[in-house]
């Protein structure tokens, strides 16, 4: 079944669900994973129209050659794609793997245990816990910070304030105000154009100041390739160590998965800027390329955490690579 906001969260003292919820909750997740297959439906069309057309066939080279066709073109990247049909032709020469419904599920098995990189959830012991988000614009970065406060506070309780450090841009300013008044959570903004350091301060001292649970600071959308906008963000993670050393104790980076490979290069440099921790990876319902998930997973190291399948709110989820391998694959 697929992973649960309470799958995503580390947390002390949080009750699991009552027993008579149960039946609910496993309904809820089967209905998550039909979503999430439906919302896949291009990226899984782009690979099985070329995989199903071999893999019931004898295992020739035309066969290994297919399937890299079809990882690659749906972004799973040049590197995964490598290791995973070198490791199925070994396993296939082996006899371990005799073709039809063993390699397809051999590979969703691989594809699977490729999505998992590190440590997937989202640790709330610290209090406050800071979470720092980065993004190019148009990523949905800004919905995300908005998505997750409202799962936060409605569905787990917690109590949050969030930073509007995208200073440049009054539009997403007032979003975020309007996300933090549905979510009815605190709300901290600057004066235009202000230093999103200081805006940054502000709400950990907000935090800090109410005893709220988590902070979460959104901030301003920029290319990877503008050098001096990197600077910023990472001196806006200098200002939040000032105050607590050990934060922020999440740095979240949204990438737009409809951008491919090209979200592979922007998660790399953003990680150097400012030691990214997770990735939210959104637009999925929009793209035949939602294999870039593995390739940043294969390649980084750096986790899946979310993904952002649409515009509602059960539309942010945490991410289960093996759904997503499964939603990937299956037919």
């Amino acid at each position: 079944m697929a992973r649960d906001w309470r799958d995503l969260f580390i947390v002390d003292g949080v009750p699991a669900p009552a027993p008579e919820a149960a039946a609910e909750t496993q309904e809820r997740r089967r209905g998550m994973f039909r979503r999430l297959r439906e919302n896949l439906r291009k990226t899984r069309q782009a690979l099985t129209t070329e995989i199903q057309a071999t893999l019931f066939e004898d295992l020739s080279d035309a066969t290994w050659e297919r399937l890299e066709e079809a990882l690659i073109y749906a972004d799973v990247g040049a590197t995964t794609t490598a290791k995973v049909v070198e490791q199925l032709e070994r396993e296939a020469t082996e006899g371990g793997i005799t073709g039809g419904e063993a390699l397809t599920n051999r590979l969703t098995e691989l594809l699977a245990g490729i999505a998992k990189a590190g440590e997937d959830r989202i640790d709330l012991r610290p209090h406050p816990t800071i979470i720092l988000v980065a993004g190019v614009n148009g990523t949905g970065k800004t919905t995300t910070v908005g998505k997750l406060a409202w799962h936060l506070s409605n569905e787990f309780g917690r109590s949050v304030v969030v930073g509007a450090g995208d200073t440049f841009r009054a539009a997403g300013v007032e979003q975020l105000e309007l996300w933090a008044q549905r979510a009815g959570v605190a709300f901290v903004k600057g004066p235009p154009e202000a230093d999103p350091g200081a805006v940054a301060y502000d709400t950990i001292a907000a935090a800090r100041r109410d005893g709220v649970d988590v902070a979460i600071i959104d901030t301003a959308g920029r290319l990877h390739t503008q050098d001096d906008l990197m600077a910023e963000l990472a001196k806006v993670k200098r200002v939040i160590a000032k105050q607590i050393p050990e934060a922020p104790h999440e740095t979240l980076l949204t990438v737009d998965a409809t951008t491919g490979q090209n979200g592979l290069r922007q998660a790399r440099l953003f990680s150097e800027a400012v030691d990214v921790s997770g990735l939210v990876l959104t637009k999925l319902d929009g793209t035949a390329k939602g294999g870039i998930a593995l390739a940043i997973a294969q390649e980084l190291g750096i986790p899946v955490k979310l993904i952002g399948i649409g515009e509602q709110l059960e539309d942010l989820r945490p991410f289960d690579p093996g759904d997503f391998a499964r939603a990937l694959v299956a037919q």
